[in-house]
């Protein structure tokens, strides 16, 4: 057995969520993303002597709504705290933030274990606050730049208990959490712009102990694969460094994308380092049972229960899940289910002909110009057997997408697409096709019964494709075995 196989990681994820607000947490200024430096600021952004802050309704509404979406409980009294440091980039000098009330406790997140066995990881809490400025680095040679577009922006942060595993498990969990805030269009999930960020708590311990083992936090991630190749680098180190008889020490770590390692960056600050004290400036904030029943009135369909719908519904787990990774597609295929029974077959509409056209024009589901109630009627035009799959997928559909308004059967009809399933009609066409072949007839008697396609070639051939290839199949066999 390895060294690595004694221990085992105990990892908590702190996911700080940029909210998808059109003005900051408590001010009117905007939250524009890619403007210029220092223009979506104001006395109240830069911390003026003499300025009040006043809570944004809309952050606590996206809170209420992210508490419901993951079943956690709904503080009534709310209050606020300032959050002192120092920081260049937060112009105030403290962080407007929740100490001892965060709005929503408990709760959970549902992932997938290594075995594809369902775990929730239970939530801590999930609190508001506001975004510091940005620090760059990389524009002067010589000195730190100091953009203050983002201090003030809403953020919410979803603090994870110490149920997680595997940095597997972190990369499952933050894929959850971002695929969520999605679904309630509350944040847009870009880790690359910096508007969700990811900070791992990180810890070992021999098998079957119960104390944790003093934790590092790593920063700094700006992709969901970054924070499970920093976990995985961060497991393997303080094992390595517990072998060796050094002590773990409670450090802020980076985490460095290109060497793959994360290094210290500092001591790690203590909760009393930051005294916390009540917000003076901001009055405590009421969350009523009448307002959160509101709120969950407004939520759309859940991911997680989408994905147990369509399971039930007959597909594969594989298919559910690729249906559920996006809102947009998710919701079409809402639509066309509503429309018609056969799901097996609207999900392979979606994710093959659908999918496929998309990626080959480069173009968002929204801009799809078919509706779901459209793609519902070519499946319903198969399933009644009057088109082939390859017909509707090679003449039908490209005809559909030039004429977005047009029907599927007007299409088929108009070009002589419908299939023959007249028995008696087809009868005319296998027995033509069985006396082309009389000496192939006497091979399929013998046992060559792979002939069969050939003798459904030639009848498909006579019909000019539009010979129902059930019937006509059964119809060849029937009159091959006289």
């Amino acid at each position: 057995m390895s060294i690595y196989d004694k221990y085992e990681a105990v990892i908590g994820l702190e996911i700080h969520a940029q909210l998808s607000t059109k003005s900051k947490a408590y001010s009117s200024d905007s939250t524009e993303f890619g403007v210029l430096p220092n223009t979506n600021v104001s006395p109240i952004t830069l911390g003026h002597p003499g300025t009040l802050p006043k809570s944004n309704k809309r952050v606590i509404e996206y809170a209420v709504r992210l508490g419901l979406a993951c079943k956690s409980n709904i503080r009534e009294w709310n209050e606020y705290a300032r959050k002192n440091y120092f920081y260049a980039d937060l112009p105030k000098g403290y962080q407007i933030t929740q100490d001892k009330t965060p709005i929503c406790s408990g709760g959970y997140i549902t992932i997938k274990d290594a075995n594809g066995i369902e775990k929730d990881i239970k939530i801590t809490r999930i609190h508001m606050e506001e975004d510091a400025g940005k620090s760059i680095h990389d524009i002067d040679p010589f000195d730190t730049l100091i953009d203050l577009n983002r201090a003030g922006v809403a953020l919410v942060e979803i603090v994870s208990e110490p149920d997680i595993r595997s940095a597997e498990e972190a990369y499952q969990y933050v894929t959850e959490v971002r695929k969520l805030l999605r679904y309630l269009d509350i944040c847009d999930g870009n880790m690359e712009e910096g508007s969700m960020r990811c900070d791992a708590n990180v810890s070992v311990r021999l098998k079957g102990t119960k104390e944790f083992g003093n934790r590092t936090e790593t920063k700094n991630m700006n992709s969901m694969r970054n924070v499970q190749r920093a976990i995985e680098y961060e497991i393997k180190r303080q094992i390595e460094a517990i072998e060796r008889g050094e002590v773990i020490t409670q450090d802020t770590m980076g985490f460095d994308a290109v060497a793959g390692i994360t290094y210290m960056m500092r001591s790690k600050e203590m909760a009393n380092d930051y005294r916390y004290f009540p917000e003076p400036d901001l009055q405590p904030v009421v969350v009523t049972q009448e307002y959160i029943a509101k709120v969950k009135s407004t939520l759309p369909p859940l991911p997680n229960e989408l994905f147990k719908k369509y399971v039930s519904l007959g597909l594969s787990s594989y298919d559910a899940g690729v249906l559920t990774d996006s809102k947009e597609i998710a919701l079409y295929f809402e639509e066309i289910i509503a429309n018609t029974k056969n799901a097996k077959s609207a999900s392979n509409w979606l994710t093959v002909q659908i999918k496929s056209y998309l990626n080959e024009t480069a173009l968002h589901i929204s801009d799809f110009k078919l509706t779901p109630k459209k793609i519902a009627e070519l499946v319903d035009l198969i399933d009644s057997g009057k088109v082939s799959h390859t017909i509707a997928t090679q003449k039908i559909f490209p005809m559909m997408m030039a004429d977005p308004e047009g029907s599927p059967a007007k299409i088929a009809a108009d070009n002589n697409w419908i299939q023959e399933s007249d028995s008696g009609a087809l009868t005319e066409f296998v027995k033509a096709a069985i006396a082309k072949f009389p000496e192939k007839v006497i091979e399929y008697k013998n046992g060559k019964t792979n002939l069969l396609g050939l003798f459904m070639g030639e009848v498909m051939k006579l019909s000019k494709g539009k010979a129902d290839p059930k019937i006509a199949t059964e119809l060849v066999k029937e009159f091959l075995e006289k």
